[in-house]
């Protein structure tokens, strides 16, 4: 029997010294020890790339700075500060100093496109840091994170098209922020038009309630503003098509417009994923045409919300736009100037 066993063994010469066996088994452990290597750094590069979205770029607060040609002819020009998407916690100490020192701008009118709160006890840290600028005229409308708190989601949600339940929070004092702003002087454009002067200049102003929430009703305001006004000005939260149109249809120069949050995470060289809305991705953030009349300036925002504190190359912003007459007829200058991190410009990626 053990001369069986032996005769029928494979000598281990027959395994180790075969050149090509041991070719391929030297192969195989390079193959394992490269996708190691290439896990390990994939690892390394998402962790780093996390940390910096979570901990350094979303307090990376930035101004972007447009020029946009839609006054009237012989309007003069104005400094209009858009904050959009506070998304405020009451800690946040950093963000509310950054916003308060905007007022150094010495805007001539602050326009507030909604998503300031982000926690039933927020109201008075809104207050602190839009303090100073409460000195200033202002107007607003509010977006969805001012009627309802954010829930944890799933992240997926926003990637597949379809996906459109609704996951509402417990309910936000967004009746408290409203009287405190009106009381300081500042107008609540929800479903309302009215006449405004700035600047000794008369600025017809409209705005609607949160797309998003199907809570607008451009009927309410439907109509073409003052032609005699040097600005014809619409507000909403949400930047959703069929709201840009009817505001186009009815002859607005300029919209402004929050909700998208940029992308919040974009891709260098592509630009958002997502904007979260109907709105196409190449207008997520800055200034871009809406047909042949109607600028369009969606703000990236300050905040994000709490279960997802994350920003990749789409730093958290306020906006300073400095509107400017409309070029005179065959003049060849219409379009917008703008600076900012990352870049900027009409029609942004």
């Amino acid at each position: 029997m053990r001369r069986t066993l032996l005769r029928d063994a494979v000598p281990l010469t027959a395994v180790t010294d075969h050149p090509g066996h041991a070719s391929r088994v030297e192969g195989v452990g390079n193959v394992v020890r490269t996708i190691g290597r290439v896990a390990l750094g994939a690892t390394a590069l998402g962790t780093a790339t996390l940390g910096y979205a979570a901990g350094i770029e979303r307090r990376h607060w930035t101004l972007r700075q447009v020029t946009l040609p839609v006054l009237a002819e012989h309007a003069r020009p104005l400094k209009v500060l858009h904050i959009s998407d506070l998304h405020m916690l009451p800690g946040q100490a950093s963000k509310q100093r950054w916003v308060a020192a905007l007022a150094d701008l010495n805007p001539d009118l602050v326009v507030n496109t909604g998503d300031n709160l982000a926690h039933r006890g927020a109201v008075p840290a809104v207050l602190r840091a839009l303090g100073p600028l409460l000195d200033v005229p202002g107007v607003f409308v509010f977006g969805s994170n001012d009627y309802y708190a954010p829930k944890p989601k799933n992240p997926a949600r926003y990637l597949i098209k379809g996906s459109k339940k609704r996951v509402h929070g417990i309910p936000l004092p967004w009746r408290d922020l409203r009287a405190a702003l009106v009381e300081r002087g500042w107008h609540d454009l929800t479903h309302i038009r009215r006449l405004i002067t700035i600047d000794n200049q008369t600025i017809a102003v409209a705005g609607v309630d949160d797309p998003h929430l199907r809570r607008d009703r451009y009927s309410d305001i439907a109509g073409r503003p003052d032609r005699t006004a040097a600005l014809r000005l619409g507000l909403t939260h949400s930047p959703e098509p069929r709201v840009l149109d009817a505001f186009a249809e009815d002859g607005y120069d300029l919209v402004m417009a929050g909700h998208t949050h940029g992308g919040q995470l974009r891709i260098p060289g592509y630009g958002a994923i997502v904007t979260n809305c109907q709105l196409d991705r190449s207008r997520a953030r800055g200034a871009s045409r809406w047909g042949a009349h109607t600028w369009l300036h969606v703000s990236a925002g300050l905040g994000t919300s709490p279960y997802a504190p994350v920003r990749f190359a789409c730093p958290p912003e306020a906006s300073l736009l400095t509107l400017t007459p409309r070029p005179t007829s065959g003049s060849g200058h219409e379009g917008a100037t703008t600076s900012a991190r990352f870049g900027a410009g009409a029609d942004v990626s």
